[in-house]
């Protein structure tokens, strides 16, 4: 029996290039249209895997790297947008609680509960959390992540030194790109930090699965009408690079 197997998400196809990257005695498995990535880093073995968009395509990947390459722990990187106005692009968000923000089962359970869990919120167990906190603090204080990032992109992308927040992150099988949608999302989960397609769903099959598990996300935009960032380039020059440099910063 294999003492750990890490299963990497990524929410883009070009966030996991980078990882890939990273692995020893890479193979690749081709699986239900996914390309899972398996090889060790840091001799610790890792099956990479674009996530696919959305709850339903993301919980049948986490599913299979479950299932069928029997990992043991999980680590979901990926984009958000912000909800919360304290956040500025470049920013990391770590989930100490997920919600899917579209699930709405009323009258028959409250909404935002998830059917027969009988639970709103799910949240990563305190080791990971705690890991991911202490590994993604260091690299920000040592500004490790604006030295991967040339003068020219900071620039571009309107970077500042990141920081690093953890609180509440919301999934759900819409796209925010106006105040109207964040406000009303803000007067029902009032501490919502910022937005995305997948982490919630990836959440609940972990919790099922009894599978440790982290959900990282870096602020791409502000989820309204005055966002601008060219929004794949952001994760091809910006958040690629966070997440090659925090998943080293984990596997350790």
């Amino acid at each position: 029996m294999i003492s750990k197997r890490i299963g990497i998400l990524g929410a883009m196809p070009e966030e996991i290039n980078g990882v890939v990257g990273l692995l020893n005695n890479k193979k690749e498995v081709v699986k239900g249209m996914r390309t899972y990535y398996t090889g060790t880093i840091n001799k610790i073995e890792v099956v990479v895997v674009f996530s696919r968009w959305g709850k339903v395509a993301s919980a049948t990947t986490v599913t299979h790297l479950i299932v069928e390459f029997d990992i043991t722990h999980l680590i979901f990187t990926g984009v958000a947008g912000a909800i919360d106005n304290k956040l500025n692009i470049g920013d990391v968000v770590i989930a100490n609680s997920l919600v899917q923000h579209d699930l709405d089962a009323r009258p028959i359970m409250n909404q935002f509960e998830i059917p027969l869990l009988g639970k709103i919120l799910l949240s990563p167990p305190n080791e990971m959390l705690d890991l991911a906190v202490k590994s993604i603090g260091d690299l920000i204080k040592d500004n490790v992540l604006m030295t991967l990032i040339a003068s020219k992109e900071q620039d571009q992308f309107s970077l500042l030194n990141p920081k690093l927040i953890v609180g509440q992150i919301a999934s759900g099988d819409k796209f925010f790109s106006n105040n109207v949608d964040k406000n009303n999302l803000l007067k029902v989960l009032p501490e919502v930090l910022c937005v995305e397609m997948e982490g919630a769903a990836v959440a609940q099959v972990c919790f099922e699965y009894n599978i440790p598990y982290i959900i990282i996300r870096i602020i791409s935009d502000e989820a309204n009408e005055t966002s601008v960032v060219d929004f794949k380039e952001f994760v091809i020059q910006i958040a690629s690079k966070f997440g090659v440099a925090i998943i080293k910063k984990l596997i350790q």
